[in-house]
């Protein structure tokens, strides 16, 4: 007969590896969660100490972790899993009351949460020393399934089951099909929004907050930028662009970045123009136009053919932008040449419209390629629906989801923190790989 070694009682390490609890490890040894947690010690104060206040946080932190949708979900998983259990710190599964009571707790601790953000943050721009070169924005819409209040029931009050926070957001988009044919898609939703400022290259969260689903997002921008200039101005000292979509298309914010922080606005735009106006003359220059896009023609004297005029770079200094005959640039033939009052080259200042003219042309290929960099968003989105659980919830109230969206996102920086201090690098941003 197979003769088997006899095991320490409990020893878990001898029965198996971590395995995928090594995700859980990670998060645990590199959150710094120390001030919070003597916080929540200090109030305990000299009651009972049934459930730990450490157990019970490392145990939140295993429900983020593994995806549990709701608390009986992650009580289930603590009952069977004995190892789970021993790593959190509890000897026994809480009932779901000591949840209700702890997340109670934590709701108060907004401020307590945003500080451990912060310090991830700052961790990871030291490691990082690129961290921040490039940011981008967004807002992701967070559906809540509970029904809307009715315009009847305004005054009356509500047991904890509908969500009285939430309301309707829209956003709206529009696009060219290859036969020149326009289309609009007009999406709606009931819950929230999270306003979300990442780093493009290492697809990680530098800023957030969550509003009602009906917030317009470019005041959100401005509030994130405060934030960062706040907390990690060295962030912003070390970036160079920052890209948005069109629904941040704001002339402040566009001034605001070049001549605050010396930061390229790449911000897709849109077509506030008038009377449906194609182009404009560009100030000083009589063959010299633009569209709402940025790209600049001339126009010639003789035949009257319009022609798009070469992107010749940024002029710091001089705070233009330069844009070369095309006849000289291209080698095409001008019959007004001669008499042209553009002799090989013109400069357009930003302030002949701060919205259409940025450091970064709009024409340009460089502008094109950064600003696919904004798909890095979507792809931070992605992951807290599908890692974290944001598809499909049961968060009710707008103090309850921005609890849980700030522990989804330190869990987030955590384990990218904890892959880089332990030469994983690679896996930073994998939410589900055992390291």
């Amino acid at each position: 007969m197979a003769i088997i070694a006899q095991m320490k009682l409990f020893g878990w390490e001898e029965i198996e590896e971590l395995g995928d609890l090594e995700r859980l490890r990670l998060v645990l040894e590199y959150m710094p969660d120390e001030e919070l947690m003597q916080r929540l010690e200090k109030e305990r104060g000299l009651g009972r100490n049934d459930y730990p206040v450490r157990g019970m946080w490392n145990a939140i932190l295993a429900g983020v972790v593994y995806q549990h949708p709701s608390i009986e979900s992650l009580r289930r998983e603590l009952s069977r899993n004995g190892q789970l259990r021993d790593m959190c710190g509890l000897s026994k599964v809480p009932p779901s009351w000591v949840f209700s009571r702890f997340l109670a707790k934590l709701l108060s601790m907004e401020e307590e949460i945003n500080a451990i953000f912060d310090k991830l943050v700052e961790e990871l721009s030291v490691l990082l020393p690129d961290f921040g070169v490039n940011l981008a924005v967004d807002g992701k819409a967070i559906k809540t399934y509970a029904r809307p209040r009715k315009k009847e029931e305004k005054n009356i009050s509500y047991d904890g089951r509908r969500d009285t926070d939430a309301d309707f957001g829209k956003k709206v988009y529009r696009g060219q099909r290859e036969d020149g044919t326009l289309w609009e898609k007009v999406v709606t939703w009931f819950g929230y929004k999270l306003h979300l400022l990442v780093d493009a290259d290492y697809e990680l969260p530098v800023a957030f907050t969550v509003t009602r689903a009906s917030a317009p997002e470019a005041p959100q921008a401005h509030s994130l930028l405060d934030k960062v200039e706040k907390t990690y101005p060295e962030i912003l000292h070390r970036c160079e662009h920052f890209m948005a979509d069109r629904g941040y298309d704001d002339g402040k914010l566009i001034t605001r970045l070049w001549d605050d922080y010396t930061v390229k606005p790449v911000i897709d735009i849109r077509n506030m123009w008038q009377d449906g106006e194609e182009t404009k003359l560009v100030a000083g220059l009589e063959n010299v136009v633009y569209d709402y896009c940025g790209t600049v023609y001339c126009h010639c004297s003789k035949t009257g053919i319009r022609r798009q005029m070469a992107y010749g770079g940024f002029e710091k200094k001089r705070k233009a932008l330069k844009y070369r005959c095309p006849a000289e640039h291209y080698g095409v033939t001008c019959q007004g040449k001669e008499d042209c009052p553009v002799a090989k080259a013109v400069r357009i200042p930003l302030e002949e419209d701060r919205r259409v003219f940025t450091p970064i042309a709009r024409s340009s290929y460089k502008w094109e390629k950064l600003y696919n960099k904004r798909t890095s968003v979507e792809r931070v989105n992605a992951r807290l629906d599908v890692s974290f659980g944001f598809e499909n919830h049961f968060i009710r109230g707008l103090k309850k989801m921005k609890l849980r969206v700030g522990l989804a996102l330190c869990v987030m920086l955590a384990m990218a923190l904890g892959r880089i201090k332990e030469n994983q690098k690679d896996k930073m941003r994998s939410l589900v790989k055992a390291a």
